[in-house]
């Protein structure tokens, strides 16, 4: 089974900074696509970012310029820089990672971390 554990959410002011981790673990050959989501209270979730396995990287309008996302392929894992915060910010940020468990097998599975919570103070 493949798990993804997201750290690095808190309580941050407007205009600060959070560096949001996710590491994938399990039975994992490679893994592709990976992303960043997040979800307000009586909101829609949201696509924040994503990253192909070569890097190469889409944004949300409404973080671009502020949020990079970046992976470690070696380690698994999934990173989320988020400077210039914003109240609007506030969410519970979750990682995707889309899968391939082994060399035999092909079709990708997404799955899901649990989520961290990042707090904006205005």
């Amino acid at each position: 089974q493949v798990q993804l554990v997201e750290s690095g959410g808190g309580l941050v002011q407007a205009g600060g900074s959070l560096r949001l981790s996710c590491a994938a673990s399990g039975s994992i050959f490679r893994i592709d696509d990976m992303g960043w989501y997040r979800q307000a209270p009586g909101k829609q979730r949201e696509l924040v970012a994503t990253i192909t396995s070569g890097g190469s990287t889409n944004y949300a309008d409404s973080v671009k310029g502020r949020f990079t996302i970046s992976r470690d392929n070696a380690k698994n894992t999934v990173y989320l820089q988020m400077n210039s915060l914003k109240p609007e910010d506030t969410a519970v940020y979750r990682c995707n990672g889309a899968v391939v468990p082994s060399r035999w097998w092909s079709t990708t599975k997404d799955y899901w971390g649990q989520g961290t919570q990042v707090t904006v103070s205005s």
